[in-house]
């Protein structure tokens, strides 16, 4: 039997949701979705590359919840999965020791990606999400004033353009007043979703998180950065209910995005776990902010 290459399967997955989203415009996996994935057994959300993946299918399945499990995870709350319903395999991360070859070395802890098979609450019978199910505290923030404003960012409103400035390091965007609604969102969506786009550059400075920003348009350090910031956004919008709109320049990125999944089936891996980073990174301030209160 042919081993899974997980890595291949995910990157195929994200890249068949890209090319269908071009199909009816600019609508990327991670686009109208206002939660994240989250375990029913557990509580827990998903994280990293399990994010956009689940999203992917939520959209390309209509799949109302963002509620999933394993098979026995559902039996062990009293549910069960519908006969016939396939499963979508989620990452998960083993950790193992290579013994040095020098005695005077310590042993190296290596990582390699495993795989489990979740099903979503409307592929189950006897369970209510409404009813039998309490979502994590983490999506219940609140108005998304309180994260932006625990940054303590530079966010100014002097120009008619949106962008993060590298060397000053503030970020510009338009009047809120500008702001249109869109098939999207609604003009409030419109906005914050738009500066959560630049609060995740905002995250990559060189005295934050250290990603390189300093690339040009159509390299694929240009390419993973303007992906780890789409994911990013996506995943704070998703955290603060707030449902994540197609922005006009992604008709720029999206070629060379597919481009660098199809060179690389660990890039969506690692424009994931940076993204998540770059969330927990935002929400720490909030977290600070709230030990200090």
């Amino acid at each position: 039997m042919k081993r899974l290459d997980i890595y291949q399967t995910v990157t195929d997955t994200i890249i068949e949701a890209i090319e269908q989203g071009l199909s009816g415009g600019l609508e990327m996996p991670w686009h109208t979705m206002s939660s994240i994935p989250q375990n029913v057994k557990t509580g827990n959300l998903y994280h990293g590359v399990n994010v956009p993946l689940l999203w992917a299918h939520q959209l390309a399945h209509g799949y109302k919840s963002a509620v999933w499990a394993t098979y026995r995870q559902w039996q062990q709350i009293g549910a069960k999965v519908k006969k016939g319903a396939k499963g979508v395999q989620v990452v998960f991360w083993k950790s193992f020791e290579v013994d040095p070859e020098d005695d005077n070395q310590e042993a190296e802890t290596r990582m390699f990606a495993c795989y489990s098979t979740v099903f979503n609450a409307d592929q189950v019978e006897g369970f209510d999400v409404n009813a039998d199910f309490e979502p994590s505290d983490i999506q219940a923030i609140g108005a998304a004033d309180a994260l932006i404003d625990a940054t303590g960012a530079d966010i100014r409103h002097n120009e008619s353009s949106a962008y993060y400035n590298v060397a000053a390091d503030y970020i510009n965007l338009p009047s809120p007043e500008i702001f249109k609604e869109t098939k999207g969102g609604d003009a409030t969506a419109n906005y914050y979703a738009t500066l959560y786009h630049e609060l995740t550059h905002w995250s990559g400075a060189k005295h934050r998180l250290d990603r390189n920003q300093n690339n040009k348009f159509g390299d694929e350090d240009y390419a993973f950065e303007e992906l780890v910031v789409e994911l990013g956004a996506a995943m704070l919008c998703a955290s603060t209910g707030i449902e994540s709109a197609p922005r006009e320049e992604h008709a720029r990125y999206i070629q060379i995005w597919l481009k660098a999944l199809k060179d690389d089936k660990k890039f969506i891996f690692a424009a994931s776990s940076q993204a998540q980073k770059a969330t927990d990174y935002l929400f720490s301030f909030q977290d600070q902010m709230e030990m200090v209160v």
